[in-house]
């Protein structure tokens, strides 16, 4: 199944039933909005909310970390993702939280997931119907069996920084917090980056209105950064958010050597671990 589904697709499939379409939307750093309130106002007919903070370790020091497999299993269930239906995510603005719902849910085990293309703006762009009024989940039984190679610690990338795993790590960050130029958004993380990982910023994957770029563009973009059919790629940004986005894109357009990994705790994990090497510039 391709990663990726268009507006108009969405709502033929939406007819023929078996298919559930979740809204994954949150506030990123810089944004102030209640996504819930957002949703209650306006959403797609039948959707419900999946709350990527809910779906995440509560323990866990860091951002929205990966929940426990018991977690997730849980959750899903309330949701009612059962892993025979096709699970569609959404976001209210762009596409980021919603690749990391499709990456976090894949994680897991549920192979049959797709991100509506260009979000909500996309839909309403179609001119298709929205509908107000609260999350009416119906529970059904979701199995977890998790895919822990679409995943990577900090002991997996100093592998990858001191050559003892293949491997390249593409930045989903803003080119002037990869180089150390601008500040990190969460307080105490010094900006920067890993030796030897390459910057493309999530936004570099989109054209003007929020979907990726053609897929011979996206080729040209990941193969000028290194990636070949030989290439195991590690993907990282703040917080394991945005890094979902470069996932996204690769497997849309089957770039790099089998799934690529991401690096759940990113640069706010890397860069406040004792002794990580950092490195600033170009």
């Amino acid at each position: 199944m391709h990663p990726l589904i268009s507006a108009s697709d969405l709502a033929q499939a939406i007819q023929h039933g078996d298919i559930l379409v979740l809204d994954a939307s949150m506030a990123l750093p810089g944004q102030a909005f209640d996504p819930q309130q957002r949703f209650a106002n306006a959403h797609i007919a039948s959707a419900v909310r999946f709350d990527i903070d809910t779906f995440s370790d509560p323990d866990s020091p860091l951002p929205h970390t990966i929940p426990g497999q018991a977690r997730f299993a849980r959750l899903a269930t309330e949701r009612g993702m059962a892993n025979a239906k096709r699970i569609v995510f959404y976001d209210q603005d762009g596409m980021a939280c919603a690749a990391r719902a499709w990456w976090l849910t894949r994680l897991f085990g549920h192979e049959r997931v797709q991100v509506l293309e260009g979000g909500l703006a996309a839909w309403k762009s179609a001119g298709l119907p929205l509908e107000s009024g609260p999350d009416l989940a119906a529970p059904a039984p979701f199995v977890s069996r998790p895919r822990y190679d679409r995943l990577h610690g900090t002991g997996d990338v100093l592998d990858i920084v001191q050559g003892r795993l293949p491997g390249l790590i593409l930045d989903a960050r803003s080119r002037g917090r990869f180089e150390g130029r601008d500040p990190e958004p969460r307080a105490g993380i010094e900006s920067g980056h890993m030796p030897g990982a390459r910057s493309l910023p999530y936004t570099e994957l989109l054209d003007d209105n929020g979907r990726f770029l053609p897929v011979d563009t996206l080729k040209e973009k990941f193969a000028g950064l290194g990636v070949t059919d030989t290439t195991a790629v590690t993907c990282s940004c703040g917080s394991g958010m945005t890094a979902c986005m470069i996932a996204l894109a690769l497997v849309s357009i089957g770039a790099g050597a089998g799934e690529p990994a991401v690096y759940d705790g990113s640069w706010a994990e890397w860069a406040s671990t004792p002794d990580s090497p950092i490195v600033c510039g170009a």
